[in-house]
């Protein structure tokens, strides 16, 4: 089995100007995204976005991550359109294309100023992130809590070091994570785990699946989603290159259960929803929805989110 990837790769940034902040999104279940940056240095074999490159004829492969897009006027940006008499305070899902807490969040503070933005307005919002850099603005989450609805989904596919390390290799450690949910819960912030992707064969074996859930319920969480794996074209090359080099093993698996389909046929998932199902009865976790816990979109809507 070959060594995982590292941690930090080198990435290029490239400062850009933005002539909008807000993105009008159709069709998944929230009508408003911002993301204050374009590209994410996580580089997760499973990315859906990954798909979308491919379409917008950018690297969907190992280069993808490699270069992140800086929107350094956002803030100012968002500012100017909630400001406007015809804006009606909706909900801002931020993440739903990139993670907000990303590396470069620590250098450019793009999210917090954003956040700052959205507290100063009053304006309701949803976040989902795997970046425990969430932290450093408790006090701005908090202070936005107290005036408007707000909800923050942890991304926690896995707690098993090896999946992890060898799926996720930008993000931070799933401990880290659960760490960050218990300070954020102890903040008055309301902070939920999305289990997803599952991946078939490795992380949905029922002692993963209940770690998950366990942990979630540990750290405070106000619920858990779960989903399983899908693999659209884009993302399912770079995925499969993954495997092969880590569980050679899984390879024909995957390839007759994603076979001329992005997305499980029912039947092979359906074991792994009614666990998720009996282990968040079992713990005591919610499995209530809120607009950020949507499935992922579609490549063609992607564009909306950018």
């Amino acid at each position: 089995m070959e060594a995982a990837e590292p941690r930090l790769a080198d990435v290029e940034y490239l400062e850009v100007q933005c002539k909008s902040a807000l993105n009008r999104v159709k069709g998944m279940g929230f009508d408003w995204s911002l993301n204050p940056y374009t590209g994410c240095e996580h580089r997760c074999a499973f990315c859906y976005v990954r798909a979308f490159e491919l379409r917008a004829d950018r690297p969907s492969d190992d280069r993808y991550g490699r270069t992140v897009r800086i929107k350094v006027n956002v803030a100012g940006v968002l500012r100017g359109e909630l400001s406007r008499k015809s804006w009606r305070k909706e909900t801002i899902v931020i993440g739903a294309a990139t993670d907000p807490y990303q590396p470069a969040e620590g250098r450019y503070k793009l999210t917090r100023q954003c956040l700052e933005a959205l507290r100063d307005f009053s304006n309701p919002a949803a976040m989902i992130t795997r970046g425990p850099m969430i932290v450093r603005d408790i006090d701005v989450l908090s202070e936005l809590a107290r005036r408007a609805h707000l909800h923050i989904t942890f991304s926690i596919p896995t707690v098993d070091d090896d999946v992890w390390r060898r799926t996720e290799p930008g993000t931070a450690h799933p401990k880290q994570r659960l760490r960050a949910i218990e300070k954020l819960v102890a903040a008055g912030v309301d902070v939920g785990v999305g289990m997803a992707p599952i991946l078939p064969g490795l992380s949905d074996r029922p002692d993963r699946l209940e770690a998950v859930v366990k942990a979630a319920r540990a750290a405070g969480a106000t619920g858990l989603w779960a989903g399983m794996l899908h693999l659209k074209d884009g993302t399912r090359e770079h995925f499969m290159s993954v495997l092969g080099k880590h569980w050679p093993e899984l390879l024909p698996r995957y390839e007759r259960a994603y076979r001329e389909r992005a997305y499980l046929p029912p039947a092979y998932g359906e074991a792994t929803m009614k666990a998720v199902a009996r282990l968040r009865t079992q713990y005591g976790v919610s499995d209530r929805r809120r607009v950020i816990l949507k499935p992922p979109p579609e490549p063609e809507q992607l564009s909306l989110l950018n």
